[in-house]
């Protein structure tokens, strides 16, 4: 994909992560819509994108999610691209979660990010690419955050299976699978205290990685050995 001529929705963009993220991708030349949950912080996302479209979600309305895809495939004249920056945690061991907690980070984590993506499928042009943040905690989950780590194993999952079934399309399905990174995501969480953790990977170094791998039809953003994050073609 061609960033500087892409339409690309960026859900979520009202965090650190997808604030720097749709930033980033303007700066590049694509033709941002940012979606978020925060009618101020998303004011001000738009208007350091140049004026970007931009549209208020509830995650726990996958409808509203999926109608978002079409307002931003409308506004931008067509769409490249959808990254999913939308996230929540918790901690604890599950004895200690609720049931309601554990279905909100489903929902937030895995059905949310499902409906976009699910939504952008016939409309994102060949050649364009469908992303989310998945984590390392969906391949190695700690002790303490099992049901966290399920509701990214469960996208992680899906991101999978669709990018097998997309092989003839033209369409390439990116997941990002993050070490920490320090956004203060963990300082946000639904329940309970995060475990000490060491100094995370940069805000900018991860949004650079992400729109490395956007560019080059990536399908895998991970941990690496010889840099930080490693992009896999």
């Amino acid at each position: 994909m061609v960033i500087s001529r892409a339409g690309i929705l960026v859900p979520g963009a009202t965090g650190v992560l997808g604030t720097a993220l749709a930033l980033r991708l303007h700066e590049q030349g694509a033709a941002v819509a940012v979606a978020g949950r925060d009618h101020e912080g998303l004011a001000r996302v738009s208007q350091a994108c140049g004026g970007a479209p931009a549209r208020t979600f509830d995650a726990y309305d996958l409808e509203q999610c999926a109608r978002t895809v079409t307002w931003a495939s409308r506004e931008l004249g067509g769409l490249d691209g959808v990254v999913v920056c939308v996230g929540s945690a918790a901690f604890g061991p599950p004895e200690l979660v609720s049931d309601a907690v554990a279905e909100h980070l489903l929902t937030v984590n895995a059905l949310t990010p499902m409906a976009f993506l699910r939504a952008a499928l016939p409309l994102i042009r060949p050649g364009g690419v469908i992303a989310a943040i998945t984590g390392v905690v969906a391949d190695s989950p700690p002790a303490g955050m099992a049901d966290y780590s399920a509701s990214k194993a469960a996208l992680a999952m899906w991101l999978r299976a669709v990018r097998r079934e997309q092989r003839a399309s033209g369409v390439t399905v990116l997941e990002i699978r993050l070490p920490h990174v320090e956004t203060g995501f963990a300082g946000r969480a639904v329940l309970g205290t995060p475990p000490v953790l060491p100094a995370g990977l940069p805000v900018a170094e991860a949004a650079d990685a992400i729109v490395t791998a956007l560019s080059v039809g990536a399908h895998l953003v991970k941990p690496g050995h010889d840099a930080a994050l490693d992009v896999e073609r």
